[in-house]
């Protein structure tokens, strides 16, 4: 899914300047409802790549190399879950969340003043979760460490007043 902020569609943007009061953003945004937002997993802004920027053939992502993380990533999930159903995070069960997705004390510090700040629903809280714990298997770590919640919290954007 995607959208943009405001009717004009340049709200934080660098390129232009938006003209749309805080009122239109508001009625704008509150077209898209709450419980379908809980829905989406990440949340980010994509900011317009400049001519210069799109056609140059420096500091690309090497693809193979992310391919690579991804599929190593996959297989650590799939040997995770077994041969049960579910076979990637996204899939998980509250229950499998509460077993898979441990935090230490700074993580559950960080992951509670962001749930009490943004009034964020049980449901933003496990895909939250979910995805911190993918963030970990990216970066091939076996536990959920502090920078990959706040990673995760960092993904739920619309969740926070503009």
């Amino acid at each position: 899914m995607a959208t943009q902020v405001c009717p004009c569609g340049y709200f934080g943007s660098g390129a232009r300047k938006c003209k749309c009061t805080p009122g239109q953003i508001g009625r704008y945004l509150s077209k898209v409802s709450g419980p379908l937002v809980d829905r989406i997993d990440i949340h980010i802004d994509v900011p317009a790549i400049s001519f210069r920027k799109l056609r140059s053939k420096s500091g690309q992502l090497d693809s193979v190399a992310m391919r690579a993380d991804v599929v190593r990533a996959a297989g650590v999930q799939a040997g995770r879950f077994g041969k049960g159903k579910v076979h990637t995070n996204a899939r998980m069960s509250h229950k499998q969340v509460e077993k898979f997705c441990k935090l230490d004390q700074a993580g559950e510090l960080i992951l509670k003043q962001a749930m009490v700040e943004f009034g964020l629903s049980a449901r933003a809280h496990d895909k939250i979760c979910k995805l911190a714990r993918t963030i970990a298997d990216l970066a091939g770590a076996e536990d959920i460490a502090t920078e990959h919640i706040a990673e995760a919290i960092s993904y739920r954007k619309l969740d926070r007043k503009l």
